[in-house]
């Protein structure tokens, strides 16, 4: 069941997903060699706290933590642990909140000191396939153009495109209809109408596409231990342009200000 939101509950998730977007951007500020994602998730779970939202994460479907860190080979659902970050990793923090009722939910990959130009590489493209996939989220288009306009960019640099796991929509409920794939044929699927939620989320490897399930029955990594890439946005279909309600400004210009972090891709 699809569910479109009205202009004042846009303007709510608004709010959440602005709310993340500010989270990210402290994490930023804080990322460096030795720091552990539990000191990561510690820190994004009190700012989400003081900032009077609840992390959406916690508890969900008995996730045990407020945040996901997925490091290096980890496509998604990373664990934070004890491990301690160090020069030339890459990390996928993916963040969720609720406030007035509605989820924010979306994700950014920084990387640690100096990396391949193959990593840099990588992390653009993925970064950059997010935004060519979000021009098509406009009214009269259909979600197959979404998935093509996502998978043909990153394909045509030879990565593998993950299968297994989508974006979705979104609101009230974390997970709502309809599921996003970063795959797809043009002029198909679902015709996008306005009002319409989603959270656009590219997850690209290096190498294969194929994913498999950690021990953890969390954690996905890629099958050939090759990087993966993960960047996510929460956008509103509109007429013409699409409407994303989260906001990678603060995330880039504290990213820019920590010597530990590598924007030479920029």
């Amino acid at each position: 069941m699809i569910l479109y939101k009205t202009n004042e509950e846009v303007e709510l998730m608004q709010i959440s997903a602005l709310l993340v977007s500010d989270t990210l951007a402290e994490v930023a500020k804080m990322i460096k060699p030795g720091i552990t994602t539990l000191q990561i998730d510690k820190l994004a779970n009190e700012y989400i706290l003081d900032h009077g939202a609840v992390p959406s994460f916690y508890n969900y479907n008995d996730f045990p933590f407020h945040i996901i860190t997925s490091v290096n080979d980890v496509v998604v659902h990373g664990f934070p642990s004890d491990y301690e970050l160090v020069d030339g990793d890459i990390i996928s923090v993916d963040v969720g909140t609720i406030k007035n009722g509605f989820h924010g939910d979306h994700a950014y990959t920084f990387i640690i000191g100096e990396v391949s130009p193959e990593i840099l590489k990588l992390v653009k493209t993925t970064k950059d396939s997010l935004f060519v996939g979000i021009k098509e989220a406009v009214v009269g288009k259909r979600l197959g153009d979404i998935g093509y306009a996502i998978q043909n960019y990153n394909e045509k640099e030879g990565y593998g495109v993950v299968r297994d796991l989508v974006g979705h929509g979104l609101g009230r409920d974390m997970h709502e209809d309809p599921q996003v794939p970063n795959y797809g044929r043009k002029g198909t699927g679902m015709l996008l109408k306005e009002n319409l939620v989603m959270a656009i989320e590219p997850m690209i490897n290096m190498g294969k596409k194929e994913v498999f399930l950690d021990d953890d029955g969390w954690t996905i990594r890629t099958v050939d231990g090759s990087p993966s890439v993960h960047f996510e946005h929460d956008v509103c279909v509109k007429k013409g342009e699409a409407l994303i309600l989260s906001n990678y400004a603060p995330i880039e210009a504290a990213e820019k200000q920590n010597i530990n972090l590598n924007t030479s891709y920029y």
